[in-house]
């Protein structure tokens, strides 16, 4: 779907007022336009939206409907419709909550960028690497990540709904976790069912991008349980902490982004960048994690795809997140920004372990 043609860009989203029902809204230059309300403007072009109660059932038909959504943002342009555009309020009135409010699956992508990978090399004791200098395994971990490129596959892992969060609300950090740690990373949205889907095609099934932090325990990433360890690691427990999954706030249509290799992801801890590089250090870029998953099963519209983290997490810098710290995570591409994700950090309370 990154070839459908464009002219205004919007962003889509879901919004709230004073505690009311969320509802699927288009935003544009500030201000956003409930789906809702939009009927009237429709039923004079002879148009129609399928599923506008929420984004997800926009996706269930989003080849049919982002023309429709075009249309819609076009006439909240200058010389546009009047009736539609006094309908349109200031976003800094509402409430966003995540734009898809219920993704389907979540799939994650581990370990997927290139200078992450050869900094954890380097810096971690391995048997291939206990007597080299750091400059020695800064090459071997360059070396071994572009055999990587070249002949290996995706690592994926699932996270559970239950960690969503809004793209303002705040991160509980669970009481008896030491180690939370932030990791920004792309967020693709699937709007078409996709089985089998070759790279060459595989954009064409993303409806759109996000913003997400994958915030992780990392004290309890790896078993150390004597009669499991082989298992592997406990990415439920690391990962599907409530509050451990903020989203948002927008989803970028795939015709406003353009190659999503283009990007550039920064994360702010406390107003300072902790982490700030761009997509196309993925080690398996978006087309690449699209086909290899599709090969396994089938995604379907509203399936979320987090594409991994790049360098500068917490354990990179031995600093981790802590009750009154606030997290600040973008994505910028070329023609158009995803928004800000300001996440402040809480303590659990009691109620909250209930």
């Amino acid at each position: 779907m990154s070839g459908e043609s464009a002219t205004r860009a919007f962003r889509l989203g879901t919004f709230s007022v004073a505690g009311s029902a969320p509802f699927a809204g288009l935003e544009l230059d500030g201000k956003a336009l409930g789906l809702h309300a939009a009927a009237s403007f429709l039923q004079s072009q002879r148009l129609s939206l399928q599923g506008a109660d929420s984004i997800l059932g926009l996706l269930e038909h989003w080849a049919d409907n982002f023309p429709v959504l075009q249309r819609i943002a076009d006439a909240l342009g200058p010389g546009g419709d009047a009736q539609l555009q006094s309908q349109a309020v200031a976003v800094s009135g509402l409430r966003l909550h995540p734009p898809v409010n219920v993704p389907r699956n979540i799939y994650c992508s581990g370990a997927n960028y290139k200078k992450h990978v050869v900094d954890i090399i380097v810096a971690q004791a391995m048997v291939e690497t206990q007597n080299m200098t750091p400059a020695e395994r800064h090459a071997f971990g360059t070396r071994k990540m572009d055999e990587r490129i070249a002949s290996g596959t995706p690592y994926f892992f699932c996270k559970p709904q239950s960690a969503i969060v809004g793209p303002f609300d705040p991160v509980v950090i669970p009481s008896d976790i030491k180690t939370a740690d932030w990791e920004l990373e792309l967020g693709v949205i699937i709007g078409r069912r996709a089985r089998r889907v070759t790279r060459e095609r595989a954009l064409d099934y993303v409806a759109g991008y996000t913003v997400i932090n994958d915030i992780t325990s990392r004290e309890l990433v790896n078993r150390r349980d004597g009669d499991v360890r082989e298992m592997g690691m406990n990415w439920v427990l690391a990962k599907g902490s409530p509050t451990f999954l903020p989203i948002g706030p927008y989803l970028v249509p795939a015709a406003f982004v353009g190659d999503p290799q283009q990007l550039r992801l920064t994360l702010r801890l406390n107003g300072e960048a902790m982490q700030d590089e761009r997509t196309d250090d993925m080690i398996f870029g978006v087309a690449r994690l699209i086909e290899n998953l599709s090969s396994a099963c089938e995604l379907l519209p509203g399936d979320l795809i987090c594409t991994g983290s790049p360098a500068g997490n917490g354990v990179h810098y031995k600093r981790f997140l802590k009750p009154g710290d606030v997290l600040e995570g973008e994505i910028t591409a070329a023609g158009i920004g995803f928004g800000i994700q300001r996440n402040p950090c809480v303590a659990e309370s009691v109620d909250s372990t209930r």
